[in-house]
């Protein structure tokens, strides 16, 4: 059940134990074997408690869109598609930047024969 938690977009392994503790839930049992009444109170822990989903990732958007909107350092680096958290991009930066590999001598065009 605490991997069946951590499937819901902002809930971790440690806020899953935690819930499952509050609501007495067992963490042995899977998903399928809940009762109505078990689903229930986790399902009304969540929503009490904790922002997930949907109204978390708003969230998440708006704050980057306020970095972006004042300028700020990490905002530029949103608007620019890089990494925003000091990370090098000499190498090591292709899931933000995309594939771009560039490599000396590959745009050259053939040299003409005389």
């Amino acid at each position: 059940m605490e991997v069946a938690l951590t499937y819901i977009y902002g809930i971790g392994p440690a806020r899953a134990r935690r819930m499952l503790a509050e609501t007495k839930v067992d963490p042995n049992k899977r998903a399928h074997e809940l009762t109505a009444d078990e689903t229930n109170r986790l399902k009304d822990a969540i929503e009490k408690n904790y922002k997930t989903e949907g109204d978390l990732k708003r969230e998440i958007m708006l704050h980057i869109k306020r970095l972006k909107d004042i300028k700020s350092y990490r905002g530029i680096r949103h608007m620019k598609g890089l990494p925003a958290r000091g990370q090098r991009t000499k190498t090591n930066s292709r899931t933000r930047r995309g594939n771009v590999r560039k490599t000396a001598g590959s745009g050259r065009r053939a040299v003409e024969k005389k």
